[in-house]
Formats: structure tokens, sequence, C-alpha cells
């Protein structure tokens, strides 16, 4: 069939990031356009002479030294070896911040150029249609003339994670990736962001943070609106699901928007900040499906940390209803990614995050030191994919657990740490106990003590003001080395 395309535009070198950005978004630009155009000519009768097809923009670096300009303390924006490095981009006006600040680095950190041009990865028909732009459906099916036939469909070649999970392979010289995600990977997942979370990817934060719990998120809710009406001074608007979006006092106040007819799978809620500073707060539910789902979506957004919240189960008798436990090693029983990670690799906890747990803990709770002991254990987290495992032999779970040294078990943060790990983003667990089912002490109606109760409420509190220690450090700080493999992505 013939091809229906846009006219070829250069590929161009840039030695100033910000033009290099334009570059980028003047190709993607104009090719979404050109597949968008054609689509709504069909929606009126006027059926293309062949096949529509336009390509992402595509950027690339050639690198002839190993030498570096810059000191390497940082953890990315260096290329490991001489050769061609490449990725396609998508959606560069919701990525301006990030692009153009890797751009810098590059350039920064070697004597070379950055080419931006049209690569030969068609755009999807799915992926250059704005998600919120109706299209006259029937209209379409009564042509009689399949979209597939007309336009490009999404293609999964195209969407493997084996550059994140350090699978890939490349030929000597090059093409080495330039980022971890090519742009339909990064495509399908910021239309399954707005599918699950029920939020426009832009309103997504750069620090994260997950819980099981649904009464997390009405605290957050809660406490998020009255900074608002207060005008906190740290956050500009607050943002629902269905992107009802809040605006700070001090910044005119009012409401937008509208509430959804149905709570989305995973509902989304952010407390923005300028560059996307603030914090995206996400109830996963149950189950380590629901995490692995959520972070491998969020990942292509590159925040800059995000953290687990929820209640486990206590292990040891010593540990009492609302304890805490930071987590410091995890046992994989998750089993979702395991054949994205095997479970021989070890996941490190992260002296930054386990840090800022740390401190947010002494100051929202008043104590120091030693004292800290008396409310908070340190240890491993045993991460299970069975909910009822209570209802298995005692004998063999109790002695494993044992083996383990674990002190809490739950079904997500063990995911959540190592989808953290392979796609390089800062990780965390904070864990409330709220119960110990090994030593009769299930959760039952009217149990709660008020002891349990002030841990509760407390714990959101240590979440955010984790979050808001991690974010008043240097990034290049905050992303550990410890994250990153032999030959890795000069893209953080």
């Amino acid at each position: 069939m013939k091809l229906v395309t846009p006219p070829a535009l250069p590929l161009k070198a840039f030695t100033d990031p910000v033009q290099a950005w334009d570059y980028v978004c003047e190709i993607y630009d104009r090719n979404t356009s050109f597949i968008q155009d054609h689509l709504r000519n069909l929606t009126k009768g006027i059926v293309p002479p062949g096949k529509v097809r336009a390509h992402y923009p595509k950027v690339q670096v050639t690198s002839t030294s190993y030498l570096q300009q810059a000191s390497s303390r940082a953890a990315y924006g260096f290329l490991h070896s001489p050769g061609l490095y490449q990725t396609t981009l998508t959606q560069p006006h919701l990525f301006k911040k990030y692009l153009i600040e890797n751009f810098e680095l590059i350039l920064k950190n070697h004597s070379v150029e950055i080419e931006v041009g049209e690569s030969e990865t068609p755009i999807a028909l799915h992926f250059a249609v704005d998600p919120t732009e109706r299209v006259e459906g029937d209209v379409l099916i009564d042509l009689g003339v399949p979209l597939r036939d007309l336009f490009d469909a999404p293609d999964l070649t195209h969407m493997d994670d084996e550059i994140a999970n350090g699978t890939l392979i490349p030929p000597a010289g090059g093409p080495y990736p330039l980022a971890a995600f090519t742009a339909p990977r990064v495509d399908y997942s910021l239309q399954r962001l707005s599918h699950y979370m029920a939020s426009k990817p832009e309103h997504f934060q750069n620090f994260v943070i997950f819980t099981n719990y649904q009464f997390y998120i009405e605290e957050f809710t809660r406490l998020a609106h009255q900074w608002m009406e207060e005008g906190h001074e740290g956050y500009d608007s607050f943002v629902e699901p269905g992107n009802v979006i809040t605006l700070n006092k001090r910044l005119g106040g009012g409401t937008t928007g509208a509430h959804p007819t149905r709570q989305s799978q995973m509902p989304a809620y952010h407390l923005t900040a300028s560059n996307g500073r603030g914090i995206t707060m996400i109830n996963i539910g149950v189950g380590p499906s629901n995490a692995k789902t959520a972070t491998d979506h969020i990942a292509v957004l590159r925040p800059h940390a995000w953290l687990m919240l929820g209640h486990c189960a206590g292990l040891r008798n010593s540990q009492s209803l609302g304890d805490y436990v930071l987590a410091h090693a995890y046992v994989r029983e998750d089993h979702v990614l395991d054949d994205d990670l095997p479970v021989t690799v070890p996941i490190p906890a992260l002296a930054e995050v386990q840090l800022a747990l740390q401190d947010a803990v002494a100051e929202i709770t008043h104590l120091e030191g030693l004292e800290t002991k008396s409310i908070m254990r340190t240890g491993t987290v045993f991460t299970i994919d069975n909910r009822n495992w209570e209802l298995r032999d005692q004998s063999e779970i109790a002695r494993r657990l044992s083996q383990s040294r674990a002190i809490a078990l739950d079904m997500e943060s063990a995911t959540i740490a190592a989808n953290g790990f392979r796609f390089r983003v800062p990780y965390g667990t904070l864990l409330c106990v709220s119960d110990k089912p090994l030593h009769g002490e299930l959760k039952l109606p009217g149990m709660a003590s008020d002891f349990y109760r002030t841990q509760v409420n407390r714990h959101l509190l240590i979440g955010l003001k984790a979050m808001e220690i991690l974010r008043n450090q240097p990034v290049e700080r905050l992303h550990s080395r410890k994250l990153r493999s032999f030959a890795e992505t000069a893209f953080q």
C-alpha cells in the first residue's frame, strides 16, 4: 500500500539544549498533527490515498573518546564508551525540564553535539491522538475501512523493557541506548496512567507515595484541602481523580473540574509544586500485581523517589500494633518480577532514603536516638503473593520467615523496591504493624488502641516529611550510583 507521509525533516546538530528541545517539539508537533488531521478528515468521509505514517523524533549523540570533562560523582549524564547513542522521544512538552537538563549534562560532560531528527519508528494512531479528544467512532465504522489499514497500530516490539532490565546487548560502537525507555513505551504508559489513575500525566509529581489503604488517601485529601485553604507556602494546588484542581488560596483559590462518576482502579492524588517538586499519592490496593502495574507506568515519568507507606503483619512478639517497620532488606516472594529481575539480584537499602525516613520519624514523633526503637524497628520485609498465607502449614512458613530474619510481611513493598531498582528510581519502605497473625493478634472490629490510631495518623505525616527532606537534597545526591549498571544510559 502507498504510504502517505509528511515531507522529511533534516537531522540537525545543536550545542544549545533549549534549541535541541525546540526542534524535538517541531518534529513531534508536526508529525502528530499530520496523523490527527487525516483522522479528522476520515471522520468526514475523506479516505487517505494510502497508509498514513509519521515518525517519532529521535536524538542521537556520537562520542569519540572515553574522556569525561566533569566529575563522575553524578549517577547519570555520561556516555560510557565511544560510539553512537540514540533514543526516540515523545511528548516533549510534558518532558521539557527533563529533556533540557539531560541534554545539558551530556553537552557539559562530553565534547559532542546533540543531533535531532526523525526516527524510523512510526507513531501509532492511538498515541498521536489526545486521549481526551472525542472521535466519532460510528462514522469510522460506517466507512467499512479498518483503521489498521490506514494508520499504524501500537507495535509491542518497540515497548520491550530490555534496556531497563539490562538484557539488551547492542553491537560494539552502538547504537547504544541513550534512555531507558523508547517513545512507544513511554506513550503506552502515559495512556495507562490516565486509564488506571484517572489523572493526566502532567499532574504527577517527582515524589510519589504508594499506599494499600484508602484511609491514608482520605487523610491526605483532608490535609491537602486544609493546606490549600490556609495558603500553604510549599504547594500550589491539589489535584484529585478526574483532574479536579483546587488552587492554593494564596494563588486565588477555587476548584475546577468534576469528580468522575466511577472510582478508578488506582486513584492518584497530587499536591503540586513548581517544577514537579510536589507529592503524588496513589492507592494501589492490595497485591504485587497492582504494585508492579503502578510502578511500571509511573517509571516513565522519571520520578526522583518513591515510597511505600502501608500496613503489614508484624512477625515478632515484641512488636505492638501501630509499631513502624523501616525496611532495609526484602525477601521477594511476590514473583511478578521474576522474569524481569532475577530473585538472586539483591535490592540494596539506599542511605539517602533510609536517613530521610528515620529523620522524619524522629521529627513527627518527637523521639530521638534509641527512643525511636520503642516504636520502630529496622529489618527485613518479606513480600508474598498469597494473601491467605496464614492458611498454609504454619511450621513451614514460620521456619522460612525466621531464617530470613524478617520482622514484617506484606504484599507490595519488595515489588515497589525491586521496580525502583530496575528502573533506577530511589525507593524506600515504612510500614505500620496492623496485626500479628503468628502471635494470635488479628485485626478485629474495635480492637484498635489509642496508640495504634495515633501511629496510623502519624504515618502519613512521616511519609510527607520524608519526601520533603528528600526533595531538599541535590538531585545528583539522591540518585544513587548503586542503581546504575556497567553500561548505563546517559539520561536520568
